[in-house]
């Protein structure tokens, strides 16, 4: 069974939104992870949290070479010891797997 974290990114414009047995069915293969309403609707949420600045930091400059690489941009909040990150899609209008796909490879980035 292929995990979440060695998919692709679908191109920009081409993801869908999920339903919600869909997100529930993805969320359950991700850790600590939860669907959140913000301004612009549900999103994917999860603090990574860090020891000081420097390891934040650090992941956040990884996450991004991964955000790079899949063309997928999450909005993040950067704190001293720790990073909150939020996965939307906002061309779909909510929750695709591009999200999830993300999502997951930033769980597999942190384990690291």
């Amino acid at each position: 069974m292929t995990s979440l974290a060695d998919l692709k990114c679908a191109p920009g414009g081409q993801a869908t939104a999920l339903d919600a047995t869909n997100i529930a069915k993805h969320l359950a293969a991700l850790t600590d992870w939860t669907v959140v309403n913000n301004s612009q609707g549900n999103a994917l949420q999860k603090t990574f949290p860090f020891k000081n600045y420097y390891e934040t930091l650090a992941f956040v400059n990884a996450s991004a070479w991964v955000s790079h690489r899949e063309d997928h941009h999450p909005d993040m909040g950067v704190h001293y010891n720790r990073c909150v990150v939020s996965y939307s899609t906002h061309d779909a209008g909510g929750i695709t797997l591009n999200d999830f796909i993300c999502a997951a490879k930033l769980d597999r980035l942190f384990a690291l």
